[in-house]
């Protein structure tokens, strides 16, 4: 065999460089032949199969040496992941870029309601908060990073946030083009009068989940820390039969809390006035004395189903038709004024959402009996002239319905020039309907004036005149206003910032909700138990192995415990199984983070901090398999990759986040272009009458041109030479000022500005490069795959299997 005997050749060449090519005492249990050790393992495996052969006389394996082979054509899989990763980032990104573009030019960037705020100097592009959000593609990846690109679509599910390994998202209210009033409370929901408690959509939650969610930890936090009371007079009262008043009241239930639940109109609350068989989307979450409701898409109809069969379960009243007009007294003994009387209570929640104050149109006409601000039956409106105001998902929805039930004549008023603000689902629909003649969209318009038969409306700027029937109202609600400010509560305006936590309060540890605190109690735990782990593994292979280790190379063939110690031993290789499938456990975490199975299976920051246990583990458990020896090209670059991996690992999770992206530097050199500016427009007319105003105008230019990101080395290379150059044209410019304060004022603003631009280009350089970690982190992986399992089959095919 050709192969084989250049092969052989090759490997005597190589001798002197080996030393222990001895027999290892063991043959084939295929062949029965002699097994030289691991190292000639590559050689003899190709050199045995059908394939190498056939290359081998074929000439094209002459000369050349397996373990290199298999470590080239590693290195081509990792090449090609890099490639197919690099593509499907671009591709990403150039979508993400161009929805947010288009998003911009139609002025929808501005969220309306609880939204993500992303960090992108901490944002490691994981990609778990894209997938994790119900509503779709709400965010995107530009530039590596998290951006929320249809924030008119962001309804603040939050799982973005929750979802996010590094802790890079909050949620805010308000922008800073536009501020939003909320009621002042604290993380517990209290307000600013002390005893009353604001949950649901009145606090800024609109969402089914997030409104139980709030009902079940206020109720919880009010069932720990008030004292059992006494008398006939309930513990709390409940205002409101929304989902986040039943929640509270059936929490409260389970804890065997009194309480009153009152609703001015009937149990749902907001619920309840949608239109019938309306859809509801709405993650799954937990009713007390039912169980979860898992369904993401329910019917209205069954979910107010769900409540009562709960609500008869536990045996909970509701109030219905009772209307709250004031609360009295102070925390611990409140009188709440109602349309039927007063009731006692220590507590008050305040559930009532923003049904009851829609917002108007401020129109004549308005209080006429044909305006409404819900549409509930459809077939009430049968053969009547039916305009309905807004261009949210709640009127087109009506629209749609009115359309789809009835013989309506229905038409849509929008003051925007497109349904921008709605789902792409109602849209779509909306678009088949007006096209299909079933529904009148008018685009720019407003409402001027409502009259018993018509209403007058302005439609791109011409006046226009519609018989009308029925005026369907719904372009939202606004805050009571009113009533908050007779229960004195304050109010706030959030300008894209999260709520601010109080620094004391007068009930223990305000510090967070209790599962708040849990979570942050778990990672703990998770990290002592983790490192514990750790060192008493890397201990105890430590002291079996003392004796060994500290053996030279030659040393180590003589001693009794090479034939166990090494890695081809019966303790060698068996930690060598044990590390390669606790190193295999990392892929776990990908796998979480794509895999519909696992989404919403633990905590995410879980995940990633027993990704990084397995990382930091697994090439230190593999340097005693290896014995901390590597003679042979596979295992090299086999440690070489999984050494790379760790430290790319490091860099993304600990490193990647400290590296500012020149936020802070953005905004410094904005301000001292500003300056710059108003000190040219200064000397302006000395400029004109200097010697050389071209070369001054240049220096004024040269020092307001926008900043190029550039390469770091290439930076550090050129920094004398420009520094050299930028301190000769100060020269040369010194001569053309006649005023050394102004010549004064002037270089101090070029230096400044050279600095800053400097440093802005250093750390936009710094953190592309450091955001290749990505890149090399998952490409390396790919890698580890394949040597992994060159060296498993290599293994397998020579013999070396531990449990015989």
């Amino acid at each position: 065999m050709q192969f084989y005997r250049v092969h052989e050749r090759a490997r005597h060449r190589r001798a002197h460089l080996r030393t222990d090519w001895r027999p290892s005492g063991r043959t084939s249990p295929r062949t029965g032949e002699p097994v030289t050790g691991v190292r000639s393992g590559v050689g003899l495996l190709l050199a045995r199969v059908n394939v190498a052969r056939l290359l081998a006389r074929l000439d094209l394996l002459a000369g050349v040496d397996p373990g290199r082979a298999i470590v080239c054509a590693a290195v081509l899989g990792c090449l090609a992941l890099a490639i197919l990763h690099l593509a499907r980032r671009r591709r990403r990104h150039r979508k993400s870029a161009t929805s947010l573009r288009e998003a911009q030019e139609r002025g929808v960037q501005i969220p309306l309601t609880l939204h993500p705020v992303i960090d992108p100097d901490i944002c490691i592009g994981s990609l778990t908060c894209l997938k994790s959000c119900p509503e779709g593609d709400i965010l995107g990846i530009v530039n590596g990073a998290a951006r929320l690109i249809h924030a008119d679509h962001c309804i603040g599910h939050g799982k973005c946030a929750a979802e996010c390994p590094v802790d890079a998202i909050k949620l805010v209210f308000g922008s800073s083009e536009r501020g939003v009033d909320l009621p002042m409370v604290d993380e517990f929901f209290e307000s600013s009068r002390p005893g009353v408690h604001i949950i649901g959509e009145l606090g800024g939650m609109g969402l089914i989940k997030n409104a139980v969610t709030q009902g079940l930890q206020v109720a919880e936090r009010l069932a720990q820390t008030m004292p059992n009371g006494r008398g006939s007079s309930p513990d709390v009262v409940i205002v409101g039969a929304g989902p986040a008043g039943l929640a509270a009241a059936l929490r409260l239930r389970e804890a065997g809390r009194s309480f009153r639940v009152l609703e001015q109109g009937s149990l749902g609350g907001t619920i309840a006035n949608y239109p019938r068989q309306k859809v509801v989307m709405t993650e799954a979450f937990p009713v007390p004395f039912y169980g979860k409701v898992t369904k993401k898409l329910i019917s209205k109809e069954e979910l107010l189903w769900t409540w009562e069969r709960a609500l008869n379960k536990a045996n909970v009243g509701i109030d219905e038709g009772v209307k709250v007009t004031g609360i009295e007294g102070s925390d611990g003994a409140f009188r709440v004024q109602t349309s039927r009387g007063s009731i006692d209570a220590r507590k008050v929640i305040l559930a009532t959402g923003l049904r009851g104050t829609p917002r108007k149109l401020g129109v004549r006409g308005e209080d006429l009996p044909k305006v409404t601000y819900r549409m509930t039956d459809p077939e009430q409106y049968e053969g009547c002239d039916v305009l309905v105001v807004g261009g949210g998902d709640a009127a087109l929805e009506a629209a749609l319905q009115l359309a789809e039930e009835s013989d309506a004549r229905v038409s849509i008023s929008y003051r925007g020039e497109n349904f921008a603000k709605c789902r792409e689902k109602n849209r779509t629909r909306m678009a088949e309907m007006v096209q299909a003649r079933r529904v009148r969209a008018l685009m720019s318009s407003q409402v001027d004036a409502i009259t018993e038969g018509e209403v007058v409306l302005t439609v791109a700027g011409s006046p226009q005149v519609l018989p009308n029937d029925f005026v369907i109202v719904n372009i939202g609600g606004e805050l009571p206003l009113e009533f908050l400010s007779n229960l004195k509560i304050s109010l706030e305006k959030h300008f894209g910032e999260e709520r601010k936590k109080p620094k004391r309060g007068p009930v223990g540890d305000r510090r967070g909700l209790a599962r708040e605190r849990e979570e942050r109690t778990s990672h703990r735990r998770a990290h002592v138990f983790y490192f514990l782990t750790g060192a008493l593994i890397l201990g105890w292979l430590t002291l079996k192995g003392w004796s060994y280790y500290l053996l030279s190379h030659a040393d180590r063939l003589a001693s009794p415990l090479h034939e166990s110690m090494r890695s081809a031993g019966h303790f060698g290789h068996g930690v060598g199984i044990v590390a390669t499938a606790f190193m295999m456990l990392n892929f776990l975490y990908p796998v979480r983070k794509r895999s519909r199975l696992l989404s919403g299976k633990g905590s995410i920051r879980g995940w990633l901090d027993f990704h990084m246990f397995v990382g930091f583990m697994s090439p230190l458990v593999i340097a005693f398999h290896a014995a901390f020896q590597s003679n042979n090209q596979l295992a090299t670059g086999t440690a070489g990759a999984l050494l790379i991996v760790v430290l790319t690992g490091i860099i993304g999770r600990f490193i990647y986040g400290l590296v500012p992206s020149a936020g802070g530097k953005a905004l410094e050199i904005s301000d001292v272009l500003g300056k710059w500016e108003r000190l040219r427009a200064r000397l302006q007319p000395m400029l004109d009458d200097s010697d050389d105003p071209a070369l001054l105008h240049r220096m004024f230019d040269s020092g307001s041109r926008p900043v190029r990101p550039g390469s770091v080395l290439w930076m550090f290379l050129t920094w004398p030479f420009r520094a050299t150059w930028m301190r000769l044209r100060l020269l040369r410019a010194s001569f053309h000022f006649h005023d050394a304060d102004e010549y004064a004022e002037f270089r101090a603003g070029y230096l400044q500005l050279s600095r800053l631009r400097v440093q802005v280009t250093f750390y936009q350089s710094l953190k592309k490069l450091l955001s290749g970690w990505r890149l090399f982190h998952a490409s390396l992986a790919g890698f580890l795959v394949i040597a992994i399992a060159a060296h498993i089959g290599v293994s397998v095919y020579l013999g070396y299997v531990w449990f015989r």
